[in-house]
């Protein structure tokens, strides 16, 4: 199930299978309820909504959704403004997504030194701004800039970098981003609940005002984020597609990171403009899920954010598009593989055009028995294919992506698209599939809300939209007095020739806008100075946080079946939703076709039902069913309600047992392995970090390269995988289950797993060595306008001692928006978008360690940006205050982590794949607590200076600087297939 389907359905955060599934038979109220908490603030209510939001509403207009989740001390924050790229002026696209940048630079109290000072080269540097957005001529335009450079220098003197990220990581807060999109800014941070005062003091100041501090340094980095955009071609093409179907709209004119030309003729007026016009209460909600009390809550938002001062609000009348009357045709090319895309423009949130559009949207694609699953996905006649919708204020798109086998055309795959679009248009779906949908949206949303970050974003989404909570929780309960008479009829009007067709292909993208770089002077940081803002903050103190460690033995219970299989297993203790996993502890490394006969499976089916019917079948009960290989394990698994779990089993082991061999399954699967093959090998980010990494750590004996070769595939019989998949059963294996009533479950599976009385031991697993690292530079030549570089050297086997150290040396030196290398590459030198180092711990006890770092930046910047981060590497900056900060900021997030549910064993899991078999979170908390920046150097030095790296780089070849490159050792070009191991294209006989 796609998740972005969820984003706008009606949610469940407990199980409501309770509601019946008769057409007009349901009988919830969901009646809006006014009520007044002890302190007086007045609340909304929705009857019978399982989340228990209570809506509050300040004098000031803010809106605050607030809800409970008590699985761990936090909570789950989001401050969201009705502020996007839509709303940008046209001469300033992109000025929306800079300014989300700019809010996180401080006020003239966060992380002034002496702002009466600054404020002055502040308005020096907006002056010159406006002047160069004036100036035509290129050389006075550089000369400019060259003054804003230097005037910049002169600002960053009165000012500390990032001191609101130091504030927000000191609460050891994670997730702390921010994203813009149409309508939208929306600001994140998941906080200890102990720390929440502080937290609305810290953003409360931050909201109450922007300073446009560090300006040039962030927009080049807002650039570099721009550049990653244009090697994006999936970006690409859905902008392609989006201006076909808005072609007088923002949403298809506008993007979010806006124009090349735009981004570098910024102008700090019209971003003051839009925060004085759009960040204002009224207009703002604050969303907070998680372990709160909802009187004290409101009290503290209130005595905060309610100081904020309510400004009237106009957003601007956006134009209203034509209908489309003849299919529309886009063209995007890039490096990457083939597809193409099909796109309905539809009505917007709250329209009875958006229910319909959701079940029809379900019945053609839901990930297990859909039109397309089965017609397309299940019987291989296309590499791959979905479709999903979207819901926006003023429109929404539903649009169907598939990508073509090998020697299929994009308009054969388009044709087969749309001729499952007409079967839903003719009815041809069985009644039962309306029920099923709903049933399948109830189960993944009941999933999906249990946790508070995805609870809250429901909340965001349905505050930007406009959208009243009461119609989101009655949503499913209105898509169950559809019939299918008005769904088809609904198809035949709406899915007509009225499409956008967008085309990706392979070839050059002429389109590119390529930068020079602009030599900007680093920036001072002043790491080691503080604004009385910050020293008050580190000084305010909250209510201790005490961490809680996990007893694996006692939480994880054990019991056996009758063939003496051991059950570990843990209670839900939420709701009726149950995981149920066989586990082997062999897997592709003891046998290298077994992922292969595994993935085969999927396209079998039965003396009894046919691979189709199978699925449906499974779909039926609500049952999701899986069965995989890994490296070093195998699963076979069910999920789903409860109460079908022995049904569930019985249809899984029936397939188990009864898989019939298909050879024409099996060509189209060979065939699609070896199309996949070729697909992945354009895709930079698989090049990078896998090709490429694991050639760096292993060099030829690897386990992505030890694979089955397209000739040896074409060769194996069928009945041979089947045999192969039946046997896994023969071996040793165990179980884990979460879930209520685990009597019943081991009932089932005493019942339907059947056994032999001995099981076999695991064949002898494939050994893969690590090499030592050091003096090679490995080099894909890929058409891009950033290179990215990956640096790797093997460091010393896993040692549990050493994990206190290496967490809170990521968190100072290598990770997150307040590390050295952030602070140092991006906010001093703007030499990259991203950046970030790391030390590794291996998860195996008898594996390595590695020192990692990584760089995405322009080719041209690409020399200065290495020479930046070898310097760090080799020379860590010590700053007393921030490493106290990251001590602290480690230790609360320790603190307010908690292991629960089926996360209780797989974590479990993991610790003894290390050798260790308790909450090692105890020893690495209590050495971290007694650790000095002494500490730190001594690790440093001892792990991460004068480590010897293997260099991965990704770039394009005429741009690439080939001589710095060299000095990090021996340059080595090397081709794709040969990191994967693949067989040219030409060789390979079928």
């Amino acid at each position: 199930m796609k998740q972005f389907k969820l984003l706008y359905l009606c949610l469940s955060l407990f199980v409501v299978f309770s509601c019946k599934t008769d057409k007009g038979n349901d009988t919830l109220a969901y009646a809006v309820e006014t009520h007044k908490d002890a302190s007086g603030f007045s609340y909304e209510t929705v009857e019978n909504d399982p989340t228990g939001l209570r809506l509050y509403t300040l004098d000031n207009g803010l809106k605050v959704y607030l809800s409970k989740n008590n699985d761990e001390p936090k909570i789950q924050t989001y401050i969201a403004v009705r502020a996007g790229s839509n709303y940008d002026p046209k001469e300033s696209t992109g000025l929306a997504h800079y300014l989300e940048h700019m809010v996180f630079k401080g006020t003239d109290e966060i992380s002034a030194l002496d702002w009466e000072k600054e404020k002055e080269y502040l308005k020096q540097i907006s002056d010159l701004y406006e002047e160069h957005k004036a100036e035509t001529d290129p050389e006075k335009k550089k000369a400019l800039y060259k003054k804003i450079d230097e005037v910049s220098l002169e600002a960053s003197n009165y000012c500390v970098a990032n001191e609101y990220d130091k504030m927000v990581s000191s609460l050891g807060a994670t997730g702390t981003n921010a994203h813009t999109w149409f309508e939208e800014t929306v600001y994140k941070n998941k906080i200890p609940a102990n720390e929440l005062d502080k937290w609305l003091k810290l953003e409360s100041e931050r909201f109450s005002q922007l300073v446009l501090r560090l300006f040039h340094t962030e927009l080049e980095a807002v650039f570099e984020e721009f550049n990653r955009g244009q090697d994006n071609d999936y970006r690409k093409a859905y902008a392609a597609m989006l201006d076909g179907l808005f072609p007088n709209h923002p949403y298809g004119q506008q993007t979010t990171i806006g124009t090349g030309e735009h981004l570098k003729n910024p102008s700090m007026v019209a971003i003051h403009n839009y925060f004085d016009k759009y960040y204002v209460p009224n207009n703002m909600a604050m969303v907070l899920v998680g372990d709160l009390d909802f009187d004290a809550t409101i009290k503290k938002v209130n005595e905060t954010f309610g100081k904020l001062e309510r400004k009237e609000v106009t957003h601007p009348t956006l134009p209203v598009e034509e209908p489309i009357t003849a299919p529309i045709v886009k063209e995007v090319f890039g490096p990457t593989s083939e597809s193409v895309s099909i796109a309905f423009r539809s009505k917007g949130v709250n329209t009875d055009e958006e229910k319909l559009m959701t079940l029809a949207d379900m019945i053609l694609a839901n990930g297990k028995a859909g039109l397309i699953d089965l017609n397309l996905n299940q019987q291989q006649a296309v590499q791959n294919a979905g479709c999903s919708p979207m819901f926006l204020n003023d429109y929404g798109y539903h649009t169907f992506n598939g990508s073509p086998k090998e020697g299929q055309t994009l308009d054969e795959v388009k044709d087969l698209l749309l001729a499952q679009i007409d079967k839903l248009k003719k009815g041809e779906f069985e009644d039962w599939m309306l029920d099923a949908v709903i049933n399948d949206l109830k189960l993944s949303e009941t999933r999906q809300y249990e946790n508070s970050t995805a609870l809250a974003s429901m909340y965001y989404n349905a505050f930007i939209h406009h959208e009243d909570w009461q119609r989101k929780v009655k949503f499913l309960d209105d898509l169950k007095k559809i019939t299918k008479q008005e769904l088809v009829d609904f198809a035949n009007g709406f899915y007509k020739d009225n499409y956008v067709v967008t085309y990706k292909r392979q070839g050059e993208d002429n389109s590119i806008v390529k930068v020079e770089n602009p030599g900007i002077t680093p920036v001072n940081l002043n790491r080691d100075k503080s604004s009385e803002y910050l020293t008050n903050f580190n000084a305010i103190e909250a209510a201790e946080l005490q961490p809680q460690y996990v007893d694996y033995k006692t939480a994880i219970k054990e019991s056996k079946t009758d063939n003496g299989i051991k059950v570990s297993y843990i209670e839900n203790e939420l709701n009726d939703l149950f995981d149920l996993n066989i586990i082997f502890d062999m897997g592709s490394d003891n046998d290298k076709k077994l992922g292969l006969a595994v993935g085969y499976l999927e396209y079998l089916g039965t003396d009894k039902y046919s691979a189709e019917d199978l699925k449906k079948e499974f779909y039926k009960l609500g049952i999701d069913y899986y069965v995989s290989a890994g490296s070093e394990k195998s699963y076979v698994g069910l999920s789903g309600l409860k109460e079908n779990l022995p049904k569930g089993l019985e249809l899984l082991e029936h397939l188990w047992a009864n898989a019939v061999p298909d050879q024409e399954a099996y060509d189209k699967y060979v065939d699609q392995i070896i199309k996949g093959r070729q697909d992945g090998k354009t895709q930079k980010g698989n090049i990078l970090f896998n090709g490429l990494m694991n050639y760096g750590k292993y060099g030829d004996n690897s386990r992505l390269r030890n694979i089955m070769q397209a000739s040896e595939l074409a060769t194996i019989n069928p009945q041979e995988l089947v045999d192969l998949v039946k046997d896994v059963k023969n071996y040793k294996q165990r179980v884990f289950y979460y879930g209520k009533d685990v009597d019943a479950a081991i009932a089932a599976l005493n019942t339907h797993h059947v056994l032999p009385s001995e099981l076999k031991e695991y064949p002898e697993a494939t050994a893969y060595v690590e090499k030592e690292t050091g003096g090679n530079v490995y080099f894909v030549d890929y058409d891009m306008v950033q290179s990215e570089m990956l640096f790797l050297a093997k460091g010393e086997p896993f040692k549990a001692e050493n994990m206190a150290a290496s967490t809170l040396f990521n968190t100072y030196f290598g990770s997150g928006l307040s590390s050295i290398v952030f602070q140092e590459i991006r906010e001093s030198k703007s030499l990259a978008y991203s950046a970030f180092s790391s030390y590794s711990n291996a998860s195996d006890k008898d594996e390595s360690n590695y020192v990692m770092a990584y760089i995405g930046t322009q080719a041209n910047k690409m020399p200065q940006a290495v020479d930046a981060m070898m310097e760090l590497m080799t020379n860590m900056p010590e700053a007393e205050e921030q490493f106290n900060a990251a001590k602290e900021a480690t230790l609360k997030k320790i603190a307010a982590q908690r292991i629960t549910k089926s996360n209780i064993f797989w974590t479990y899991e993991g610790l003894q794949k290390r050798g260790i078999d308790n909450d090692n979170r105890e020893e690495i908390y209590n050495t971290i607590k007694d650790m000095t920046i002494e500490d730190l150097r001594n690790f440093f030095n001892t792990n991460i200076k004068g480590e010897n790296y293997n260099v991965m780089v990704i770039g394009n070849k005429k741009e690439i600087d080939f001589k710095a490159l060299s000095k990090l050792g021996e340059v080595q070009e090397m081709d794709v297939d040969h990191l994967f191991n693949y067989e040219k294209p030409e060789d390979v006989k079928l």
